[in-house]
């Protein structure tokens, strides 16, 4: 990822999320790679792995500034997330790995994030938060959803990410990001 600018042009489709250090990256992506031999799909790159917490979807630049000074307002947090449970929804066939247990900072910073968003009236997908990172798209039921073997991730901010088509698919671009003070 990039750092980027939201100045110019049109409408721009932007994210909050958390982003994995290479170590859970890797983790992630070799756990992808099992997952994939059991039900297909398209794998997501490994720079690509994300937990979207709250999505906003296409956005009028001219808001930008806003919405930046709306996120400098909530506290980042450093959390410890335990993703341990391998998940697939079939309504949009997508196979994913989740937390059984959100850690009370993860919850804390998505209420406050959403809660923010909500009181600048700035529109959200609303729907309920479930902590995951897909690993796949287009896949198919697995017969047998393979073990996840426990992978720590240990977070300490979160970012403000655009997405536009690019040569892969997606490319995404960090417009801003918020870290925990040591």
């Amino acid at each position: 990822m990039t750092q980027g600018e939201l100045s110019g042009g049109g409408p721009v489709r932007l994210f909050f999320a958390l982003w994995p250090d290479e170590a859970v990256r890797r983790a992630l992506a070799d756990w992808a790679t099992t997952l994939h031999r059991a039900c297909g799909g398209r794998v997501t790159q490994p720079g690509k792995l994300h937990m979207t917490l709250a999505f906003l979807g296409d956005t009028d630049r001219a808001r930008c500034d806003n919405l930046l000074r709306v996120a400098a307002g909530v506290a980042p947090r450093r959390l410890e997330l335990v993703l341990d449970r391998p998940g697939y929804w079939k309504h949009n066939r997508i196979a994913w790995a989740g937390a059984s247990q959100d850690p009370r900072e993860l919850t804390e910073l998505v209420g406050e994030l959403r809660g923010a968003l909500t009181d600048a009236r700035i529109g959200f997908d609303t729907k309920p938060f479930v902590s995951h990172v897909t690993l796949l798209r287009k896949a198919s039921a697995p017969a047998e959803m393979p073990a996840l073997p426990p992978i720590v991730w240990r977070a300490s901010g979160f970012a403000l990410v655009r997405s536009a088509p690019g040569a892969d698919g997606v490319d995404y671009t960090v417009d801003g990001a918020w870290d925990a003070e040591d």
